[in-house]
């Protein structure tokens, strides 16, 4: 193909061959994608045939170096950078070796005296440049094909963290809850049969609150795996928050622990990350109670700071031993999800006896209010 584009011009200058090499590429496109090796073949057969085809005497005239017939091989340099970039190494390293012997032997025969030096080292440059511009290109690609995986890969774990918290507090609260009050109606079923089928009720409502719960976490995963819009989305019901405490803490006091929920400071709406956070923090923390403290009430303060969240809830229970809670994933959880937030976790025994968890959660700044004009 090069040969039709300067062969008919044997004297043409170096110049001429040149620009009728990098045509020629320009026509080896198509080819170079699908069949890389074969664009090459045609690259080196064309300019082979440029140097082939140019009379003795032309040669002569051209005794410039690189600069004369040879610069036909140009064509061939860059579908070589092509392959080198885009092939597997196997078919790089024969390519290049192909390359390489094929202008060697070319200049060998048509180049004579000092230019024969100069031509096969500007040869062997030119290979060379096209060589690690078409290296740098696949490191570059293989690159940013690492940093996707493994922006896919964090996103992933991530993502399996945040399920295993979501499951870990909703369901670890529910069963705890459902084995107390199992055991209170197993206890007082001849005795006390009122008792007893207060205690079902509270495990019917619990077990339905949490399979409501399962539901929406699955549906959820569901969706965001099948890329389903809003008009797909099942109506379920909001995420749990603080407005929920109370009903929380009616719950817990169901399974034998009063809880006292005391609010301060500016209640209001809180961004929803926080908001649930916030709660399900509350949740663990009184699922700890039920489970380990061995106390009849323990306390819930919620202050709305300007800047921060503060959420602690205290016990006078026996607080913890080496196999309590503050080894299970509950406190781990609980520090995940503050320190995703920004903010601060204490947990650990008082001084007077019991246990205290304590988080302080950051606010984001309030819409800035208009200031009036001067």
């Amino acid at each position: 193909m090069e040969g039709l584009l300067v062969g008919g011009a044997p004297q043409a200058s170096g110049t001429v061959h040149g620009v009728g090499s990098l045509l020629a590429v320009s026509l080896l496109i198509g080819v170079a994608r699908r069949t890389p090796l074969l664009a090459l073949a045609m690259a080196l057969f064309g300019s082979t045939a440029v140097v082939v085809g140019t009379p003795s005497s032309v040669h002569a005239d051209l005794s410039v170096g690189y600069q004369g017939q040879f610069l036909s091989f140009l064509a061939a340099d860059l579908v070589l950078g092509f392959i080198v970039a885009t092939c597997t190494r196997r078919a790089s390293i024969v390519a290049v070796a192909v390359s390489f012997a094929v202008q060697l032997l070319v200049i060998g025969v048509f180049a004579h005296g000092d230019n024969l030096t100069v031509n096969v080292v500007i040869a062997f440059l030119a290979m060379a440049a096209s060589c690690t511009v078409g290296l740098l290109s696949r490191e570059r690609r293989e690159h940013a094909a690492a940093l996707r995986a493994q922006e896919v890969a964090e996103a992933v774990t991530a993502e399996r963290l945040r399920i295993a918290r979501e499951l870990h507090d909703m369901v670890a609260h529910s069963i705890g809850i459902i084995a107390i009050q199992a055991g209170v109606a197993g206890r007082v079923i001849q005795t006390q049969p009122a008792e007893a089928r207060e205690a079902l009720r509270a495990i019917e409502a619990t077990s339905r609150e949490t399979l409501s719960g399962l539901r929406r976490t699955l549906v959820s995963l569901r969706q965001a795996d099948r890329g389903a819009t809003a008009s797909e989305q099942s109506p379920l019901a909001p995420a749990p928050g603080l407005v929920d405490v109370e009903r929380l803490a009616a719950a817990t006091a169901d399974a034998g622990v009063r809880v006292d929920v005391r609010r301060s400071g500016e209640q209001r709406p809180v961004p929803a990350d926080i908001d649930l956070s916030a709660y399900r923090i509350v949740q663990e923390a009184l699922t700890n109670v039920v489970r380990h403290a061995g106390t009849g009430r323990c306390r819930v303060t919620l202050d709305y700071g300007a800047e921060e969240l503060s959420v602690e809830v205290v016990d006078d229970g026996r607080g913890t031993t080496g196999n309590g809670s503050a080894h299970g994933f509950g406190l781990v959880g609980m520090r995940e999800r503050v320190g995703l937030l920004g903010g601060h976790l204490s947990a650990g025994p008082r001084p007077g006896g019991g246990f205290r968890v304590a988080a302080r959660l950051p606010l984001p700044a309030p819409v800035g209010v208009p200031v009036e004009a001067r």
